[in-house]
């Protein structure tokens, strides 16, 4: 039997059943999110699993031309203010275009960041006050939360070795390192405040273990 639904009820449901299948990566600089994100793209497709990997900003035409003004623009310094609207607007656009209807076509979206990065990044490193960039992440992704949030934590030295080892560094990659311990910080605070949705992993482990641990957790929630 159906059961008969407001129409702003059975959208609130529509959401929660879409949801589930929305997961987010966040974590410092260097704390190996990329490479989660493969694997665990690999184990979800090698079951048979829609997969859409996508990240941001990014993940649209514009997002990716505002990646590439926000992270590697150096010739004039963005204030806070401004790269958290570069950001959102990346943000709106992509959860529009790409996320809600990969969630519509029961696909399992792996998003590298998405508002906890704004808020531990632009709302509590940059000052902008927590509360007021929560509220601006609801507005901007329709208020689209993740099911589950893999938070890799990392010391930022060791994370950022990694990054110097491998790649040219960003903008804000190239922030002081008081910088990324306040954003190691605010995401640890995050993480304390929704237990049931951010799934914190130790980033030094092996390789191996961080990846058997997001596994294992990942599927307590889509069997």
């Amino acid at each position: 039997m159906t059961l008969w639904l407001e129409p702003k009820k059975l959208k609130q449901e529509q959401q929660k059943l879409q949801n589930r299948r929305f997961i987010t990566f966040e974590g410092g600089e260097g704390a190996g999110k990329t490479t989660l994100i493969e694997e665990i793209s690999h184990y979800l497709t090698s079951r048979g699993f829609e997969v859409l990997k996508t990240r941001e900003p990014g993940g649209t035409p514009l997002g990716d031309k505002i990646r590439q003004l926000v992270l590697e623009n150096r010739n004039e310094k963005i204030s806070p203010l401004a790269e958290l609207a570069l950001f959102l607007a990346s943000r709106a656009q992509h959860v529009e275009k790409v996320i809600e209807p990969a969630l519509k076509q029961n696909k399992i979206v792996l998003c590298d960041r998405f508002n906890d990065s704004s808020i531990a990044y632009q709302g509590i490193a940059r000052n902008l006050g927590k509360k007021e960039v929560e509220k601006a992440c609801q507005f901007f992704s329709q208020n689209l939360e993740p099911t589950l949030t893999f938070y890799l934590d990392i010391d930022p030295k060791i994370g950022m070795s990694r990054i110097s080892k491998s790649r040219t560094i960003d903008r804000i990659e190239q922030e002081d390192f008081s910088f990324h311990i306040q954003v190691r910080n605010a995401f640890l605070k995050i993480a304390s405040e929704n237990p049931q949705r951010i799934f914190v992993i130790d980033a030094s482990l092996p390789k191996t273990q961080v990846q058997q641990m997001a596994i294992k957790k990942l599927c307590s929630i889509i069997s």
